[in-house]
């Protein structure tokens, strides 16, 4: 995928070279090829052209019939999505008639639209002088009905009689007969047929009763309501014009055949039906044509070869053929077959192969200059907005002047860029950048919600931050908190932190959110241990300006939460919720008792002990939790002897506390402090141990187990 990626982009030329160069190439192979003919091998280039030319005639004449079956497909859907037809109100319903009558207005190719339901009810509407005038002979109406409306309606216990209504041009009705009350639509090929397989929009060919035509039936199945097809009957003699309209010069013509090698369409439909001796049902073979090469190119197609093949008749006469498949017609298979003379193409091109060099010629040498400014002038402005947008979607968000053109829509444009340049730099100053990154990404829209996942969160307060700040300047205290603020969101992002939220003088951070990260709680770990070193430098700068240093506590905690928008749908912020969020942010107030400046869970411990060094320090049953969680401070790297050293002289002395022998944990204790006299963990413990001795309890932090 990556070496087709970069094969690709290798390939890929400037818009101002692209344009100059396309429009020379095309122009002088043009001019160039009509001056080849008119030296040597006019034969072979000849063929060429016919043969190209000839497919690109064969494909649009396959995409107008695709347009023809489309246009009646697009007509039964929207005949399926009406109520009246979806409830089966198609009694009495002359808007539903006149529906009808405006889609086989616009559908000369169709002869009828009908539909048929489950418990048999049946509509149809037929245009009369579509099919033969026997036809009209047959329903013995006058010169003035233009429709036959067939109604055969078994809803309900007050079902009526089967009727059919001859209908005016207007819709006025101007005659009415009885039904055949035997029809039953159920029992139909074309509604069996539909169920079996409702992928298939076609059925046929075959030579339709009513019309002794030849045709196919288009059908669908409702997919709302009532259970039931809606079909329409499609004549292709009425391509028999579109089809003479596809012929070249004066002998080409062109015809539609299908897989069992029989003609389904013709400019001489009629005369081949008739030529046919008691037909039946039968359509005309494809030998009709009567040109010997015809089905040998046709073979030679269909085993794979190029659409365009050679031949001659009889006579020695030379023919170049296409053939296209009509994408539209499904299992019905058909195809067409577009066939001229060759000697008409040469007649054609030698005769005009002058003109057209010297018109090409001309066009080349007059249009060149303009082709050239032009695509220098538009190349260079697309090449900056493309560096403009590339700049925003990396988030390169450095101001640039906004881009100006005579162009008025790439004037429109720069003037957009710009815009979003501006908005997203704003944007992504009250959101967190990865989200900003993924909405620009995935293209998706912010919603109200949340998944559940596992997270790292981080809580980090300012120690006596009021105390600090209360008789400040406000301005200084902004200035100064905000520097302070930009050194802790710096060190977390830079180890892949997600900042959720600034609450006063604390900082809400969390990891795995909204971008995967399997590393989350190392990452963690790392930035706590990065900001504490950030915070001592900047508390350093601090103290030379005056400033009160910014003593930072944090608190550190892995585990579920339900990441996602909250809020409403006009105002929302991208934040975890949980328990295990509340806990994070209960470990930080605990260094205040415990005189520590960083508290992890016994989660975060178990993910990435090795890395980091931790000691012991208590035992919390915070609220929502059923069992205890024991709490450790984060020391440092494990790359340090003598911090191994002291977490292990901790743990000793832990133990002997957890084993609930005051007397006894307060001499371990006690020679601890002697080594480490101002360790907070160790001196709470010894004020927690001399109350138990003494018979007095000291105040416990909240949630710790003694």
């Amino acid at each position: 995928m990556t070496s087709s990626s970069e094969e690709q982009r290798k390939m890929r030329i400037g818009f101002r070279t692209s344009i100059v160069t396309l429009f020379v190439a095309v122009v002088l192979f043009v001019g160039l090829t009509l001056v080849y003919l008119s030296f040597s091998r006019v034969s072979r280039i000849t063929q060429t052209a016919a043969s190209t030319f000839i497919d690109k005639v064969a494909q649009l004449g396959a995409d107008r019939i695709d347009s023809k079956f489309r246009n009646v497909r697009d007509s039964l859907e929207i005949l399926a999505g009406l109520p009246s037809i979806q409830s089966a109100e198609i009694e009495d319903n002359s808007r539903l008639y006149g529906l009808m009558a405006s889609m086989l207005r616009n559908n000369p190719q169709i002869f009828n639209l009908y539909v048929g339901y489950e418990d048999g009810s049946f509509l149809e509407m037929d245009v009369i002088d579509r099919a033969k005038p026997a036809f009209r002979a047959s329903l013995g109406v006058d010169e003035d009905a233009a429709f036959r409306v067939v109604i055969i309606s078994r809803t309900g216990a007050a079902s009526s009689s089967p009727v059919t209504l001859f209908l005016s041009e207007n819709l006025i009705q101007v005659a009415e007969t009885k039904a055949p009350a035997s029809y039953d639509p159920r029992q139909r090929p074309w509604y069996v047929e539909a169920f079996k397989d409702e992928k298939t929009l076609l059925t046929g060919p075959y030579v339709f009763f009513a019309t002794g035509q030849p045709g196919y039936t288009l059908r669908t199945v409702l997919k709302e309501g009532r259970r039931g097809v809606v079909a329409a009957d499609l004549l292709l003699n009425r391509l028999e014009a579109m089809l003479g309209e596809q012929g070249l010069g004066n002998s080409g013509f062109a015809f539609l055949f299908n897989d069992s090698d029989r003609i389904v369409g013709h400019p001489e439909m009629s005369r081949l039906m008739d030529e046919i001796p008691e037909r039946g049902d039968e359509l005309p073979r494809m030998n009709a044509i009567k040109l010997p090469g015809l089905m040998q190119a046709v073979g030679a197609w269909r085993k794979g070869g190029a659409s365009q093949h050679f031949f001659a008749d009889d006579a020695g006469r030379s023919y170049v053929a296409a053939f296209h498949g009509v994408e539209t017609a499904g299992n019905a298979n058909i195809k067409l077959a577009v066939i001229a003379p060759l000697d008409e193409f040469f007649a054609q091109i030698i005769s005009e192969r002058r003109g057209l060099f010297l018109l090409a010629l001309g066009f080349v040498l007059g249009m060149l200059p303009l082709a050239i400014w032009l695509g220098s002038m538009l190349a260079r402005s697309l090449r900056n907005l493309a560096q403009q947008t590339d700049d925003i979607q990396h988030f390169r968000l450095t101001d640039r002047p906004r881009l100006h053109s005579v162009i008025d829509e790439i004037n429109e444009l720069g003037r957009s860029v710009f815009t979003m340049r501006t908005a997203v730099r704003n944007f992504s100053s009250f959101v967190p950048r990865p989200i900003v990154r993924q909405l620009i990404e995935s293209g998706a829209s912010i919603e109200l919600g949340g998944t559940r996942r596992e997270v790292t969160v981080l809580f980090t307060d300012v120690a006596d931050f009021t105390a600090k700040t209360e008789k400040a300047d406000p301005s200084d205290v902004m200035i100064f908190t905000s520097r302070y603020f930009a050194a802790l969101s710096e060190t977390i992002m830079k180890h892949h932190g997600t900042i959720d939220k600034f609450i006063g003088d604390a900082v809400m951070a969390f990891w795995n959110a909204p971008d995967d990260d399997p590393d989350h709680v190392v990452h963690g770990c790392e930035a706590v241990l990065a900001c504490l070193r950030r915070n001592n430098e900047l508390n350093e700068q601090f103290r030379e300006v005056g400033w009160p240093a910014y003593g930072t506590r944090f608190g550190l905690h892995a585990g579920d939460a339900v990441v996602g928008n909250v809020g409403s749908s006009d105002r929302m912020n991208y934040t975890a919720l949980g328990a295990n969020i509340n806990l994070a942010a209960r470990l930080e107030g605990l260094n205040k008792n415990y005189g520590t400046r960083v508290l992890v869970s016994v989660a975060v411990k178990e993910r990435v002990e090795g890395r980091f060094s931790f000691r012991s320090v208590d035992e919390i049953k915070p609220k929502g939790f059923a069992e205890a969680v024991r709490i450790f401070e984060l020391r440092g790297e494990t790359d340090g002897a003598s911090e191994h050293a002291f977490c292990q002289r901790w743990e000793i002395v832990y133990a002997a506390i957890r084993q609930e022998q005051p007397a006894a944990a307060l001499v371990w204790v006690t020679d601890f402090l002697a080594l480490y006299p101002g360790d907070g963990v160790a001196r709470y413990h010894a004020e927690q141990l001399r109350a138990g001795l003494l018979g007095t309890r000291l105040a416990a932090p909240a949630g710790a187990i003694k």
